[in-house]
């Protein structure tokens, strides 16, 4: 069992940066590949980054060379946001699912639905003006 809580939201102009940062509470020994997603009004729910347990990670095309995802440890997980655009106006979500040390955040997006992922947090807003 995962809980997750997303903490960093707000409102920035275009070119500025924000940190979101997300809080796991565990409750087993199990390990897990943890990531951020983003849905934004009218638009289907979209995967941003991800980190396997090796810290390999893997970047939408769309935030790549912007966004860096890092994990201080298995309980917290935190995405770098610079250089922001209107366009990354969105719910941000972070996510976790069982992962072993030889497995890929692209292997565990492609286990089930919801891209995988079995723990969802109830996300935080983030907003850029023009």
């Amino acid at each position: 069992q995962v809980q997750l809580e997303e903490s960093g939201g707000g409102t920035v102009q275009a070119g500025g940066s924000l940190r979101l940062s997300c809080a796991a509470s565990t409750y087993n020994h199990m390990t897990y590949c943890m990531g951020w997603f983003r849905q934004a009004p009218g638009k289907e729910r979209e995967g941003v980054v991800g980190i396997d347990m090796n810290g390999r990670t893997s970047y939408a095309e769309s935030v790549k060379g912007r966004f860096t995802i890092s994990r201080a440890n298995a309980n917290n997980l935190f995405l770098q946001m610079n250089s922001l655009k209107p366009e990354d106006t969105a719910m941000y979500y972070c996510a976790a699912v069982w992962c072993d040390s030889d497995h890929t955040w692209d292997w565990a997006m492609s286990t089930g639905p919801n891209y995988g992922m079995d723990y969802w947090g109830k996300g935080t807003l983030v907003i850029i003006s023009s």
